[in-house]
């Protein structure tokens, strides 16, 4: 029991603490209730009568040590600027990691960025609208199969008010408030009662051009939309036009570019063809203008339409849309240097 005693001893005079939670644990693992000391004095009752006052004294000396070097010890941290009991330096300088943008910003901006160059100006609307400038002003007839093409998140109780399904209705919009010539772009988020995939999502972000002057042909759309994809994709981007079908466009099209995620040979993001649709176009329909009281005899224009995300996943080789909605540090970290 002696030189056990002896080895606390030499062990609490050369104890230091660094803050005040290591000093606590030093006064607990000694002297709390099932700490060392208290268990030398339950060890005492049976130490021989002849050594009773030897250890005694001994244990004695040892507690006032323990007692000593708290009261020490406190004293000199408790004395330290905060700075110092805590291990820091406030003289040293901020290191504040900065954050990004998220890369559908990112990628919306170099949209906006390309288009403004050529003259397209940027408008904004409501993302929850009304039947005529979601669907009536945009050539869909009540009941009409086409409005069977987008899947629709309506308020309740209210059927003519829903969650628009595309930046169209600014489009609509800025006809109603504007004369020609029109030049315009609308980003913004749309929504879709559709299956969430790794190609598609019930949220995603569109941006939407509209053009509409005198003598506007389907040539300049072409011409306008052959520049955006080599601005946005490079100088080496396929591209080719299929026909295809819109009810606010006439003739209509839609615009794809080869997949660079796969380079051609065929991936689930181009569904093995080689080629990726970018984005829907064509000339505006007359009965668009007329509902927007443009005179269609006089005017013609173009519209197109693209999807941000689609964009993104072609610019980064992404092939997961799902990825842009889960904020994912270890994801979106690796855009930084992007912006």
């Amino acid at each position: 029991m002696k030189s056990k005693i002896e080895k606390y001893l030499e062990e609490v005079r050369s104890f230091e603490a660094d803050n005040l939670e290591q000093l606590e644990a030093f006064r607990i693992r000694f002297l709390s209730k099932k700490g060392l000391v208290p268990a030398l004095f339950a060890d005492f009752k049976q130490v021989a009568a002849e050594d009773r006052k030897e250890m005694g004294q001994l244990i004695n000396e040892l507690k006032k040590a323990i007692q000593e070097k708290i009261v020490t010890l406190k004293q000199q941290l408790e004395s330290k600027p905060d700075n110092e009991a805590s291990g820091m330096d406030l003289s040293l300088p901020a290191t504040v990691q900065l954050g990004t943008r998220h890369p559908l910003s990112i990628v919306r901006n170099e949209i906006i960025d390309i288009f403004s160059r050529i003259g397209f100006n940027v408008s904004e609307g409501p993302e929850i609208e009304d039947d005529f400038h979601n669907f009536t002003a945009l050539n869909f007839p009540p009941n009409h199969p086409a409005r069977d093409m987008q899947d629709t998140f309506f308020i309740e109780k209210d059927p003519d008010i829903a969650l628009r399904t595309h930046t169209s209705s600014v489009q609509v919009r800025v006809m109603e408030n504007s004369k020609p010539p029109i030049r315009t772009i609308s980003p913004g988020r749309v929504f879709r009662n559709e299956a969430i995939s790794a190609r598609a999502h019930c949220i995603f972000h569109q941006v939407e051009g509209l053009y509409i002057d005198t003598g506007v042909s389907f040539a300049d759309l072409k011409h306008t939309l052959f520049y955006f994809a080599r601005e946005m994709f490079g100088e080496n981007t396929k591209t080719r036009f299929r026909p295809s079908y819109f009810p606010f466009t006439e003739p209509s099209a839609e615009m794809d570019i080869s997949c660079n995620i796969c380079g051609g040979k065929g991936c689930n993001i181009c569904k093995y063809t080689g080629w990726v649709e970018i984005l829907g176009c064509g000339m505006v329909d007359p009965n668009v203008l007329n509902a927007c009281r443009i005179d269609s005899i006089k005017y013609t224009g173009y519209a197109f339409g693209m999807g941000i995300e689609r964009i993104a996943m072609l610019k980064y080789q992404i092939n997961d849309l799902r990825l842009f909605f889960e904020n994912d540090l270890r994801f979106l970290r690796q855009f930084e240097s992007a912006e």
